[in-house]
């Protein structure tokens, strides 16, 4: 026997007219309506810490999510939706709002989608394609109200792993803490371990301050939150349509970056971060971006340190800074550097909340889709400018990910094997001792995952 509930929409969706309920009609493909039940599947399972989405599709298969048509909107109907998602048979306030949001951004916005794609099509245009997508990465922050003109300049982005240890969550928590306490938001990935603690610190540290109006900013794509479900603090919720739109609004959208501990997907990010701002035309960027982990992790800022001066350089060096042990030093660092990052938008003309004036080239906005062909053609040598280097090790990086978490990844290794990795023997050598530490450290899967590498580099 079924079980249905039916929600009514909140926020701006409570009132929709009958073209934009046409609109999400017409959304709903096959395709896309299967992404759009598996991300609501994955809401309906926050604060759940796995890894595994096969797992969480297998054990869920008679969930359904069906759109009910009303004259002034829709309802979502949920069909046998997983029971941790609700006290005394009501639906958890926070999971409703999820909800919404991935209706939102999944359904709402893919006709939008959709033209963007087709105007981002010229081949000789690679400027103009670079603005659209930029613009529409906008267009789904906007349309979220994440690009709030009122707290101008307090956006940290927090990037680091889900799989991390006690101390190191519990460190992450205390900068969190540190940064709520001088009044910053939090942004982060919405999942667990890194993405959760400068959350929750944050949360308290509001709530000593009496800020009652704290933003816990989740920026999610459909491929990843299945595998990572946001975790319960986080009230606004953004799914961007890939990982490379994600990344470019954490970006756009910060006012200073923190990085902790984390594995292959970190390093992505801060490859990501780091070939943004070696190119000439980000010279002049202010973007704070600090390295930070408990005492007794100097050791994995330092590798990953030497990883980025030998194959980077000490020109990428010089973007960041490393901090251990020092959580309040964190956040007064960003605190120092905030009336610097206000009066550089000032100055040039900027929007306070969204970096127009960051040039991100094309290699980092095109969407990388992981394949072992794809894969296996990634230059991965050194004789190349810095800039396409990162770029080429951030898609590395991306597949790794995608062969670790991501259901289709995970399906393609399944099938065919690990990806197979090739290159400068002194980079590959290189880039092999730092995978090989990020297993060691159990920062692939979550504690209790057995490991088994998706990726082989050839030496």
């Amino acid at each position: 026997m079924s079980n249905t509930y039916q929600l009514n929409p909140v926020g701006w969706m409570s009132q929709l007219s009958q073209l934009e309920v046409n609109q999400l009609a017409t959304s709903a493909s096959a395709e896309h309506y299967r992404v759009f039940r598996n991300c609501c599947l994955a809401v309906l399972n926050s604060g759940v810490e796995q890894d595994d989405s096969e797992a969480l599709f297998e054990q869920y298969k008679d969930f359904d999510v069906n759109l009910v048509r009303r004259e002034r909107g829709v309802k979502m109907e949920l069909v046998n939706p997983p029971q941790v998602a609700f006290v005394d048979g009501k639906l958890i306030a926070g999971v409703h709002e999820h909800l919404f949001a991935v209706l939102r951004d999944m359904l709402y916005m893919s006709s939008k989608h959709q033209m963007y794609t087709e105007l981002g099509t010229s081949p000789n245009n690679n400027e103009q394609d670079g603005a659209l997508i930029t613009h529409m990465v906008f267009d789904m922050l906007r349309h979220a109200n994440a690009l709030s003109s009122s707290e101008p300049s307090n956006l940290i982005v927090c990037w680091g792993g889900h799989s991390i240890r006690i101390d190191e969550y519990k460190y992450t928590k205390e900068v969190g803490y540190e940064l709520g306490l001088r009044g910053f938001n939090i942004c982060t990935g919405c999942g667990p371990g890194a993405m959760k603690g400068p959350m929750k610190g944050a949360a308290i540290g509001h709530a000593k301050q009496r800020n009652k109006s704290g933003r816990y900013v989740g920026i999610s794509e459909p491929s990843i939150i299945a595998a990572e479900p946001p975790n319960a603090i986080v009230n606004e919720l953004i799914i961007m349509p890939d990982i490379e739109k994600r990344l470019e609004a954490f970006v756009r959208a910060s006012h200073g970056i923190v990085i902790f501990p984390g594995g292959v997907g970190t390093a992505e990010e801060l490859l990501y971060l780091l070939g943004l701002l070696m190119h000439e035309k980000n010279a002049d960027q202010n973007i704070p971006l600090i390295l930070t982990g408990p005492e007794d992790k100097k050791e994995y800022f330092e590798a990953i340190d030497a990883f980025i001066a030998a194959t980077l350089g000490p020109k990428a060096q010089q973007k960041y800074q490393i901090i251990v042990g020092d959580a309040p030093g964190v956040a007064n660092a960003l605190k120092a550097a905030k009336q610097s990052v206000l009066e550089h938008r000032q100055n040039n003309g900027d929007s306070f909340n969204f970096n127009w004036r960051l040039h991100i080239p094309e290699d980092f906005q095109r969407p990388f889709d992981p394949t072992h062909e794809s894969m296996a053609k990634l230059n991965l040598h050194l004789d190349q400018d810095p800039g396409s280097l990162a770029a080429n090790l951030r898609k590395c990086f991306s597949g790794i990910v995608a062969g670790n978490v991501k259901a289709e990844g995970v399906r393609q290794i399944q099938k065919q094997g690990p990806f197979e990795l090739s290159g400068d023997p002194v980079l590959m050598k290189k880039m092999d001792a730092l995978l090989q530490s990020f297993v060691a450290q159990g920062r692939m899967k979550l504690p209790g995952s057995e490991y088994r590498p998706c990726y082989r580099v050839k030496v």
